[in-house]
């Protein structure tokens, strides 16, 4: 009996013609759990489909990224965590009159973002952007591949949701420069940062933005992520505490690194360290590897 073999070429065609006649479908995910340092659920595509996944996300990105705000700082070119830590810094030392005087950060996070993200309403997001209906159709169809609930849901696996969550995200981007008029605001993913001189403004913001996640992007709160602080008591963002005149690693991603690091990692974590004032903690890196080394 013949025994045929698909070579990647053929299977490149096959996606193609799928695609091209409107009858691709996705296969199912894999799941698995990993820890970062939070336990998450992650669903990885077939590498078929992430051939697609790619795809979608090199044709859209351009189109959406040009109208993000500019502090927005996950999954985009060029930005970053260590960039959003920084421009905190930059927001706290405008705002205080560099630590001259009092200022307020409320920090927020949304609760069970990825697995909260409605399909309808971010298909009718994207689709204000995009007028192909083929291309349209693929997107629904991915978005359909996988929900958390009825309708709602994206896989972290996929690299088309991290783009879809900031086309989702864009909306209270919006919301918080055009409508709240807050001058000092940042965002990464779901948790995000607004600085203010006077803590009445931010103490008004807060059901305002309760009440815009709730009804136009059906998001809340984390309840038990949700502060307002003085700039002074130093405020805990992306990795990094911004504290006057200086930032600092938190506490708990400085263990996380001397738990982990060793001689192969030692110089990504190290890398870390150029973004803070860490050269106590530098030493101790140096010395946890230096006593690996040893025989």
């Amino acid at each position: 009996m013949a025994r045929f073999e698909f070579t990647l070429e053929d299977n490149l065609f096959n996606l193609h013609r799928e695609l091209s006649e409107g009858t691709y479908r996705p296969e199912l995910y894999e799941a698995f759990y990993v820890k970062d340092p939070k336990l998450r659920h992650i669903h990885k595509a077939s590498v078929r489909d992430r051939v697609v996944h790619q795809a979608v996300y090199r044709v859209l990105y351009p189109t959406f990224d040009k109208g993000f705000i500019f502090d927005s700082y996950s999954s985009r070119n060029f930005k970053g965590t260590h960039r959003g830590a920084r421009r905190l810094e930059i927001f706290i030392r405008k705002a205080t009159r560099n630590w001259t005087r009092q200022a307020w950060c409320l920090k927020c996070d949304v609760r069970k973002f990825f697995d909260s993200i409605d399909h309808k309403i971010l298909s009718l997001l994207i689709s204000e952007s995009v007028s192909d209906a083929r291309t349209m159709e693929l997107i629904k169809t991915i978005l359909a591949s996988f929900d958390k609930s009825p309708g709602k849901g994206l896989p972290l696996g996929n690299v088309t949701s991290q783009l879809f969550a900031n086309v989702y995200m864009d909306e209270f981007d919006q919301f918080a420069k055009h409508i709240l008029k807050a001058r000092y605001y940042a965002r990464y993913c779901d948790d995000f940062v607004i600085v203010e001189q006077n803590i009445d403004v931010l103490e008004s913001h807060l059901p305002q933005i309760r009440r815009f996640l709730s009804e136009e992007l059906e998001l809340e709160l984390h309840p038990n992520k949700v502060s307002i602080r003085k700039a002074r008591q130093g405020i805990d963002f992306l990795g990094y505490v911004v504290l006057p005149h200086r930032n600092v690693l938190r506490t708990k991603t400085k263990r996380r690194i001397l738990k982990k690091v060793n001689g192969k990692n030692q110089a990504s974590y190290k890398g870390m360290l150029l973004h803070c004032k860490g050269k106590m903690i530098e030493k101790e890196i140096d010395g946890l590897c230096d006593r690996m080394l040893k025989p």
